[in-house]
């Protein structure tokens, strides 16, 4: 008699997924990226407060290229890697206009939600081996991306923090 529940290899499979999406959208645990980016008022985006490396502007552009770049390795055979650590940072503190800022958060927003599509569909195999690669598979790019996110998503909140505009 077979039963009326999937094997639990695919619930288990198909909860991994679940909470993949969930990491990967963040603020589960802590203030999420919409957060981080939200209302920061134009003239302190390149501005590097004392004792920190980076202005919100260096960490969002970070943070979008960064993920662009596994999101790229994990679907593209072809893609080429930029060169570490030069083509991860971007050249200026400040954003070169208000609309570069803005493309920047809407791009890194919608990297995000292909990455979460990508981990979501059951046609993805998450263990499989990156053919690519050397050694990676969906489920580990997954991660990175989540852990590296959430990691300089709190430095953007340390910046704003220190430039008395955080809210949170």
């Amino acid at each position: 008699m077979a039963s009326k529940n999937p094997p639990t290899a695919n619930r288990q499979v198909k909860q991994l997924r679940e909470h993949l999406f969930e990491l990967l959208k963040g603020g589960s645990a802590h203030a999420g990226y919409d957060d981080a980016v939200k209302d920061l008022p134009e003239k302190l985006r390149g501005v590097k407060p004392d004792g920190l490396p980076h202005s919100a502007w260096m960490l969002l552009e970070h943070l979008r290229i960064a993920q662009q770049d596994i999101l790229q390795f994990s679907r593209n055979p072809k893609y080429k890697t930029p060169k570490w650590p030069d083509d991860y940072w971007p050249k200026t503190a400040a954003p070169p206009s208000n609309a570069a800022w803005n493309k920047s958060v809407q791009q890194f927003r919608k990297d995000l939600k292909t990455m979460q599509d990508l981990v979501a569909n059951p046609k993805t195999d998450l263990y499989a081996r990156i053919p690519w690669g050397d050694g990676q598979t969906i489920l580990r790019e997954a991660l990175l991306v989540a852990d590296h996110n959430a990691y300089h998503i709190a430095q953007l909140i340390d910046v704003r923090r220190l430039l008395d505009a955080w809210k949170g």
